[in-house]
């Protein structure tokens, strides 16, 4: 059996590389590696095949009444619930063993039981025609297009019917020629409780949704015969506090290699010594010997310059020198190496620093003949936490400008697409930021591949909870037989990712409030880390105080919402920083500020910062949250209230607010929307007010001004309608309509310019600011006239003609002078001819429960957002029309 891969057993997997064996195992004259993914072919079909009486279940589950939604997202975690012993022949048995690999104790390993229950269901087998079924293409959500539900308690997961039993099905192409290979099944993601079987085979599974996993079909494929792969999922209700997606949601790959090949996730590239002289590098790789005699095996590694798109560029620049040493039959055998390189490119955070990479390309050899190639991209880089002087990049101090983000993309759900990930950092990076916390499970890999190119700090998180329950079917349920492969596997598969500065164990978990007990957890999760990495380790505490035993395992103080203080509570900024003087402090999860993009609400409140009630903050006839940014959640603050906080305690290295975008399910304080309303940025990707906030603090370079509200107030007139100005200025003056309001100076622990007595009056408002006693910015906002017509945009002209690619395109409701109305509603209809399809359309408004993929979409405050796959290379055309408005177009290039 393969020891585990951890460092505290290498010792054990290393041989000497001067040992010669005269044995030596036959390998066939076969290509390295070949990756293909699986993304075309696949039926879909929901539920279970009628009449079916054999339990596929993975474990027998709690019994759960629906329960109440808008639970407190702070309420304290219970206990697991107990579970009557039943008979049943579930599959949890069969599935256990996949989990072998990561669990570093020999002993504890699972042993399969004897036979393949499911075998004789119908839609495992190879002779059941499954051509009724729906033909869908990966990733895939089979929530996301809806209906939303409207009545009833599910806005916390989202309004969308994420739960449910699903098949997939598809024909796998294994060509006579892989007779002798090793063949592998590779799953990104699959929501969640994941049956795998091939011809009629259980092969086995993994229920944790948001982990990568794979399963070695090597013994049951026939090569050049059909294979018929089917995956069953089980996605619990009452298993999330937000929309988890549905299916195959991520990508699914078929791997193929010879018998000697480099293992699952099985290089290890770190930079231990950086300097801008010089760098080492060292290459740790794990080789596995699938064949019965032992082989002699040789490794070699080139390294290589990557460009920013993760193109090679140049030669060879540095060796890692070949090492050479017996893999036994069935085992593996790491090989350690290292080299230097002169002069190196570093990564690190943008704007003072590049996201340079490298990418070191191994080769294996058996008997001289290549059998296996190998890429692992990484960055040289030195990332250091250093107490109260914070996170130290390379030598230089970054402050954390830092946000959160679930794992859905709006109106395409979780289906992951790297198109629109990509826009969201675009976005996001515009605004500041400068890192990512994972909120709250393990990515896609290709998020973490963005973070890597565009130069973001990341947070990697595996768990919301541990053995206490936040929702009655949530991971606490698989979490002492699971926790230890799951942990292991996240941190093997993104070890190797530059943007990765910490590991979090867990967030806001009932074991903060089980002292010595739930230290004794947090323990044992943080050494896991440690066995792994040489980053440290964290997990996101909203409970626990320093004088608790939790907060003293971790390498790093997160705290969420605390350092404000949350309620009543006092900030505890300064009390974790006396009690540990010695580890970096930052705020994980800050702000949770709630707002409606283009909704400003009357009256304003005076205070810096209070929970949304009706008639302050929040109206509960419309569900909208008013736009001024001054309210949060109960358990919240409102931005300013946070930088005051930070400004007020220098030690702390900055913070992670919630959220960058706003995400599907947990729309506190209204559970009859769909989505959350604690974004900067809202579902479809409009930024709201606060984007400009917080640009005006984490890019105080840039010259702007913001004002809001809007100034087209029909029937308004005569009224307090307040004026609120965003700006890195230090003093500002506003006129209306050429008449000053007031010249304002900034004053300590203030971050926006406020004129809170204005009366409406229809015309211009202008603001003109200073900084330095030197002129800054101007900025102007007009009342509108009536809306005429429809204008497009696009965030890209030319896109790949993949199949996979997406352009967005926004329209927005404009006057005649072109500018927009910022309360239109009007119907939107949608239409594409040429080479491209409508995938979605959306609007920002948690209220709207229209599918996302309708043609027609209410602008909402004058926007609207059409997203537009391309089919294939050619042009394609988006018309947007509406009544009463001139239509608008827009020509997306579809490349080949």
């Amino acid at each position: 059996m393969r020891p585990p891969f951890s460092p505290a057993n290498w010792h054990v997997a290393t041989l000497s590389t001067g040992l010669v064996v005269a044995m030596i195992a036959p390998v066939a004259a076969q290509a390295p590696r070949e990756r293909i993914r699986i993304d075309n072919g696949w039926r879909f079909q929901r539920g279970d095949p009628a009449g079916n009486s054999v339990d596929l279940r993975y474990d027998v589950r709690p019994a759960v009444e629906r329960s109440a939604d808008g639970k407190v997202a702070d309420a304290e975690p219970e206990a697991a619930a107990t579970v009557a012993a039943d008979t049943a022949r579930v599959l949890k048995p069969w599935i256990l063993p996949t989990a072998n690999a990561f669990i570093a104790d020999p002993a504890k390993h699972h042993v399969r039981p004897a036979g393949d229950p499911g075998s004789d269901v119908a839609y495992v087998r190879t002779d059941y025609d499954d051509k009724e079924w729906t033909h869908v293409t990966l990733p895939h959500d089979w929530a996301i297009a809806g209906p939303f539900i409207k009545d009833g308690p599910y806005g916390g997961m989202g309004r969308l019917k994420s739960w449910g039993i699903g098949w997939y099905r598809r024909t796998l192409d294994i060509p006579a020629k892989d007779r002798g290979k090793s063949i592998f099944l590779d799953v990104d993601g699959a929501m969640s409780y994941a049956t795998v079987w091939l011809n009629g085979k259980l092969i086995g599974g993994w229920p944790y949704g948001y982990n990568s996993w794979r399963l070695d079909l090597t013994p049951h494929v026939v090569p050049g015969g059909r294979n018929q792969l089917a995956i069953r999922l089980d996605n619990p209700g009452e298993s999330a506090r937000w929309y988890p997606g549905g299916g195959l949601y991520r990508d699914l790959w078929l791997t193929k290699t010879a018998p000697v090949h480099v293992g699952q996730w099985g290089s290890i590239v770190r930079t231990p010594a950086v300097s801008a002289q010089r760098a080492e590098v060292t290459l740790a790789l794990t080789i596995d010997n699938d064949g019965s005699a032992p082989a002699q095996v040789e490794v070699a590694s080139e390294v290589f310059a990557l460009d920013a798109m993760g193109k090679r560029t140049g030669g060879v620049v540095a060796r890692v020198a070949p090492l050479r040493q017996m893999v036994a039959a069935k085992g593996s055998a790491r090989f350690d190496g290292s080299t230097m390189l002169t002069n190196p490119r570093l990564w690190g955070p943008p704007p003072t620093q590049s996201p340079n990479r490298y990418v070191a390309l191994s080769t294996v050899r058996v008997n001289g003949r290549v059998v296996d190639r190998y890429e692992t991209p990484f960055g040289v880089r030195d990332i250091r936490f250093a107490g109260a002087q914070g996170v130290l990049v390379n030598g230089q101090p970054v402050r954390l400008n830092g946000v959160n983000n679930h794992h859905d993309l709006g109106a395409i759900g979780a289906a992951f697409n790297v198109r629109a990930a990509e826009r969201q950092l675009e976005i996001l990076r515009d605004m500041g930021v400068n890192a990512i916390r994972m909120s709250h499970n393990p990515p896609a890999p290709e998020l973490l591949e963005l973070t890597d190119r565009m130069g973001f700090l990341v947070i990697d998180e595996v768990f919301d909870s541990w053995e206490r329950k936040k929702t009655p079917l949530d991971f606490h349920l698989i979490f002492p037989d699971w926790h230890e492969a799951d942990l292991r596997a996240m941190l093997r598969r993104d070890r190797n990712h530059p943007s990765i500065m910490l590991w979090s164990v867990g967030n806001e978990v009932g074991e903060q409030y089980t002292g010595e007990d739930g230290a004794k957890i947090a323990r044992e999760l943080v050494s896991i880390v440690r066995q792994e990495d040489t980053r440290p380790a964290t997990s996101a505490m909203n409970y626990a105080k320093p004088d608790m035993p939790l907060p003293a395992e971790m390498d790093v103080i997160n705290i969420n919402y605390q350092g404000s203080g949350i309620r009543t509570l006092p900030g505890q900024y300064p009390a974790f920083r006396a009690k540990f003087p010695d580890k970096v402090l930052f705020e994980s999860e800050s702000a949770s500020a709630l707002s409606s993009r283009g909704e400003y609400l009357f009256p304003v409140s005076g205070s810096l910062s209070g929970p949304v009630r009706p008639g302050s903050g929040g109206d509960p006839d419309t569900h909208q949250v008013s736009a001024y940014e001054l309210h949060a959640s109960d358990f919240g603050s409102s931005a300013d209230r946070e930088f005051a906080a930070m400004d007020q305690n220098p030690g702390v290295a900055g913070e992670f607010v919630w959220t960058g975008f706003d995400y599907l399910g947990e729309p506190t304080p209204y559970y009859t929307s769909r989505s959350s309303y604690s974004g900067i940025v809202d579902l479809a990707g409009f930024p709201k007010d606060r984007f400009w906030l917080y640009q005006s603090r984490w890019r105080p370079e840039l010259k702007f001004a913001h004002i809001l509200p809007h100034w087209s107030w029909p029937g308004r007139e005569g009224q307090v309608t307040p004026v609120h100005v965003f700006s890195s200025a230090d003093e500002a003056e506003l006129f209306v309509n050429g008449v000053s309001q007031g010249r304002l100076k900034r004053a300590p622990y203030a971050y926006r310019f406020r004129w809170d007595f204005v009366t409406y009056q229809p015309g211009e408002v202008k603001v003109v600011t200073w900084k330095d006693g030197q002129p800054w910015a101007t900025e102007t906002v007009v009342t509108t006239g009536p809306a005429t017509a429809l204008k497009a945009s696009v965030d890209r002209a030319r896109i790949a003609g993949d199949g996979r690619d997406l352009a967005f395109v926004t329209v927005d409701v404009v006057d005649a002078e072109g500018r927009i109305s910022p309360r239109a509603g009007n119907p939107v209809r949608f239409r594409v001819e040429g080479a491209g399809e409508l995938v979605a359309t959306d609007n920002g408004d948690p209220t709207d429960l229209t599918a996302f993929p309708s043609a027609v979409r209410n602008a909402f405050n004058g926007k609207a957002l059409a997203i537009v796959r391309a089919a294939k290379a050619g042009p394609i055309t988006l018309i947007a029309e509406a009544d009463g408005l001139a239509p608008t177009r827009v020509v997306v290039t579809a490349l080949r």
